[in-house]
């Protein structure tokens, strides 16, 4: 017989502000069988589910802790750009060259003249390949990873060809903490974490000191939960407009073509018209407005996908 671990999210007095409680044994009645028994197969670690406000279904097959989100930090990333947009700290439309003007080449190409803050979220940057990846950055001997990234050949016009690499979000993260003069953590801790009542968290460094926004965000499942139902939301929690509406819905909508359902700024369309949170091995906060879901996983998968679309394939049909 399995056993759910639910919880169930409840408003708590007069405040509006929201706790978590356990639910009444029966209150979700969802077969997640098919899943169970592939679990240790796909290396699944934790599993949450939330619907219309409520989470409705929490499994875990070993201790929910904080863990490495890998790429699903680059959503972070984004939310950071777009709060640091209201603010008047930078424009998406912005010329890498003026922005970065202390490390460009002396020369720049035709194509790195014309790439903009907008094409560090869309992954259509123009380099010739993937710079600063998790198999790259611990043999780089380069320390100033700003000036090794824009010294990459831009070999494509800016816009027009995705490929997938770490460079554009480390670069919207470093603008992003120089116009604020802060790290990432710093900077999201009044603005996002702590409205949402997530404790501080840690995050990688490049060697400068500045927070990785590519990756290396360490968080729990129910903390990845909260900010899939904030991206739900449309950026509003509690009450409060944490990022953006209207970049929000820019963010999370296909800006560009990936040969798969799009890609947005720093998020991924998938399945059942949804959008998420994608890390490396198995990080994922899945957004399903159709079906007002959240569902969160946390896993050390060696085949993330195949392992995401066998849960949404259980999970969506019975939300």
């Amino acid at each position: 017989m399995i056993i759910y671990n639910l919880i169930k999210r409840v408003k708590a007095g007069s405040g509006g502000k929201t706790k978590f409680c356990p639910a009444k044994q029966g209150d979700m009645k969802m077969d997640i069988r098919e899943i169970e028994y592939k679990a240790e197969e796909m290396r699944i670690v934790n599993l949450a589910v939330m619907k219309d406000g409520q989470v409705i279904l929490k499994r875990d097959w070993d201790v929910e802790m904080r863990r490495n989100q890998y790429s699903a930090s680059k959503s972070f990333t984004s939310a950071a750009v777009g709060i640091a947009e209201r603010e008047g700290l930078l424009g998406l439309e912005e010329k890498l060259c003026d922005v970065f003007r202390e490390e460009v080449p002396e020369n720049p190409s035709e194509n790195l003249q014309k790439a903009t803050v907008r094409d560090l979220l869309t992954m259509c940057l123009g380099q010739d390949g993937a710079y600063l990846m998790g198999e790259q950055r611990p043999f780089m001997e380069e320390k100033d990873w700003v000036r090794y990234s824009l010294s990459r050949p831009f070999t494509q016009e800016p816009g027009t060809c995705f490929l997938y690499n770490n460079v554009g979000p480390y670069l919207a993260g470093i603008l992003v903490q120089r116009r604020a003069g802060c790290d990432l953590i710093n900077y999201l801790m009044p603005r996002l974490f702590e409205p949402m009542g997530i404790r501080r968290p840690t995050w990688e460094t490049d060697p400068f000191g500045y927070s990785f926004g590519a990756g290396g965000l360490f968080l729990c499942v129910t903390e990845l939960m909260k900010f899939g139902q904030l991206c739900l939301q449309e950026g509003e929690w509690d009450g409060k407009q944490l990022i953006p509406r209207a970049y929000m819905k820019e963010a999370v909508r296909k800006q560009v073509e990936n040969g798969e359902d799009g890609y947005g700024y720093l998020f991924w369309r998938g399945p059942y018209d949804s959008y998420r949170a994608d890390g490396k091995y198995g990080q994922f906060a899945i957004e399903l407005p159709e079906k007002n879901a959240v569902i969160a996983i946390n896993a050390e998968a060696r085949d993330a996908i195949s392992m995401m679309n066998c849960c949404m394939d259980v999970i969506v049909p019975q939300l």
